[in-house]
C-alpha cells in the first residue's frame, strides 16, 4: 500500500491510498475550516452549513442525496470540528465515482431553501437542547469555553441559541464563498480506489475554482479560569484541563504516551487509585487534545457530591507522584497501547482517509506509518517525567463543574496543592 499525492493548479488536493484487499472505499473531502474560522457573530455557522449540505443542490433533492448513496448500499455522513469540516462517504469500489459527484455537488450547489433553513435551524435548536441535557457533554464545552476564553477556540462548535436563531442565506453563502475555495479542500480516499480516476474526476469538477489564499483564523492562547454550575444532579462532574503541546509541537508524543499512562486506560494511575482502590467513582479518564497552535490535557470524573473535593485533591497528587516515579514499565505500556491503537484503527479505510486528510492539513504531507512509530518510539522515560514535571509546576490549568459541587475545592486551592 503506498499513498499517491495529485494537487490540481488551483491547491486543490487529492490524496489515496490504494488497499488491495478491499472490495469498498472510503472516500470525502475536507474542508480547512471549522469552528476556530468563525467570527464571533458567525459563532455556530460552520455546523450549521454542514447540517445544509445534505438538504438539496440545484440538481439533487434532499432525498435524492440520500437515495443515490443508499441506493447502491453506500453511506454518506458529516461533521464539524474546531479546525475542519468533513463530508465523507463509504461506498463499494464501482461506485467511488458517484460518491464524489454527490459530495462535490453538495459542496459546490447548494440551494440554501428558505424552508429547508428554517427546517434544519430547529433541529439545530433541538441538538443544542440535547447537548445542554447532558452533563458530561456540555462541561466540556464550558471547559473550553474557560480554557480559551473570549477567542474563537473557546466558542463552541454548535453555537449558540441566539445565533443560529439568526443564520439566513447569505450568512451560510458567505461562509462557503470565504473559506470552501479549492485550496482548503482535500480529496482523501482510501481502500479499493483509482488514484487516476480521481484525479481525473476532481479536475472536471473542481479545476475551474478559483484559489483564495491563505488560511486565516485566530492564534489560540490559554487563559485558563474556572467555571462551576450548581444543580441538583445525582453525579458532580469535574473536568481540569492544562495547556499541552500543538500537533506541530516536538513534544507532542510525549504528551500523548503522558496522558495514556496518567489516564487513558484499566490500569492507568488515575483509574487504578481512584476507582480500583478508592471506588470514588465509575468514570475517569485523562485524554489529550492538539490543535494547530495550542493543545489541552484533559482529566474528566464523575462523583458525588460529598466525594468530588477529595476526588479532585487525589487528582492532583497522582500528578505530582506521576512527575516524580513515573516507572519505565508504564511508558512502554502507554507506547505500546498508542502504537496498537493507531495500528488498529488503520485497517479501517475511514481512519485512513481521516488520517491522510489531516496529515496533509497539518505537514503538507502523509508521512510514512514508520515515522510515526518511530516518533512514540523515541519518547523516553526521563522525557516523560520531565513533561509530568513541566505540567504540574508550570502548565496553565482550566476547571469546570457542573452538578451538586458547591463543596468542590476552587480551582485557586487546587494551584496551591499543585506547587506545595
Amino acid at each position: 500500500m503506498s499513498v499517491e499525492i495529485t494537487t490540481l493548479s488551483n491547491g486543490f488536493r487529492i490524496v489515496t491510498e490504494n488497499m488491495p484487499s478491499l472490495e469498498s472505499a472510503s472516500l470525502g473531502i475536507w474542508v480547512t475550516a471549522g469552528g476556530r474560522h468563525e467570527r464571533p457573530e458567525q459563532n455556530g455557522i460552520a455546523h450549521f452549513l454542514e447540517h445544509m449540505a445534505f438538504k438539496g443542490t440545484k440538481t439533487r433533492s434532499a432525498l435524492q442525496i440520500a437515495e443515490e448513496i443508499e441506493d447502491v448500499g453506500g453511506y454518506i455522513n458529516a461533521y464539524t470540528s474546531r479546525e475542519v469540516t468533513a463530508y465523507y462517504a463509504r461506498i463499494l469500489a464501482a461506485d467511488c465515482g458517484l460518491a464524489l459527484d454527490v459530495i462535490s455537488d453538495i459542496l459546490l450547489n447548494p440551494v440554501f431553501d428558505a424552508k429547508e433553513i428554517e427546517t434544519e435551524r430547529h433541529v439545530i435548536l433541538q441538538e443544542i437542547g440535547q447537548s445542554l441535557d447532558t452533563p458530561d457533554d456540555i462541561i466540556f464545552d464550558w471547559l473550553q469555553e474557560k480554557a480559551y476564553a473570549d477567542q474563537a477556540m473557546g466558542r463552541t462548535i454548535l453555537g449558540p441559541s441566539e445565533r443560529v436563531q439568526a443564520f439566513g442565506r447569505d450568512d451560510l453563502a458567505g461562509f462557503v464563498d470565504q473559506h470552501y475555495g479549492p485550496d482548503r479542500l482535500i480529496l482523501s480516499a482510501a481502500g479499493a480506489v483509482d488514484h487516476d480516476e480521481l484525479v481525473k474526476q476532481a479536475e472536471a469538477l473542481f479545476g475551474h475554482l478559483a484559489p483564495h489564499g491563505n488560511d486565516e483564523w485566530e492564534p489560540a492562547h490559554f487563559t485558563g479560569g474556572e467555571t462551576r454550575h450548581d444543580k441538583a444532579l445525582e453525579q458532580a462532574h469535574f473536568t481540569l484541563a492544562f495547556e499541552s503541546p500543538g500537533y506541530r509541537d516536538p513534544a507532542f508524543y510525549t504528551a500523548q504516551i503522558y496522558t495514556t499512562a496518567l489516564g487513558g486506560g484499566m490500569s492507568s494511575r488515575l483509574f487504578q487509585e481512584i476507582r480500583e482502590k478508592r471506588g470514588l467513582c465509575y468514570t475517569i479518564f485523562a485524554q489529550s487534545g492538539a490543535y494547530a497552535d495550542t493543545g489541552m490535557t484533559t482529566i474528566y470524573a464523575g462523583t458525588s457530591g460529598e466525594e468530588v473535593g477529595q476526588l479532585a485533591e487525589i487528582t492532583i497528587d497522582e500528578m505530582k507522584r506521576a512527575a516524580q516515579d513515573m516507572s519505565e514499565a508504564e511508558v512502554n505500556r502507554a507506547r505500546t497501547q498508542m502504537k496498537a491503537g493507531l495500528l488498529m484503527g488503520l485497517e479501517s479505510p475511514s481512519s485512513r482517509a481521516e488520517r491522510q486528510a489531516r496529515m496533509l492539513q497539518i505537514w503538507g504531507k502523509v508521512p510514512p506509518l514508520e515515522d510515526t512509530v518511530a516518533k512514540i518510539d523515541a519518547v523516553t522515560t526521563d522525557d516523560v517525567l520531565a513533561f509530568g514535571e513541566d505540567m504540574i509546576s508550570k502548565a496553565k490549568s482550566a476547571m469546570a463543574l457542573y452538578g451538586p459541587v458547591a463543596d468542590a475545592p476552587t480551582l485557586d486551592a487546587l494551584e496551591q496543592r499543585r506547587v506545595a
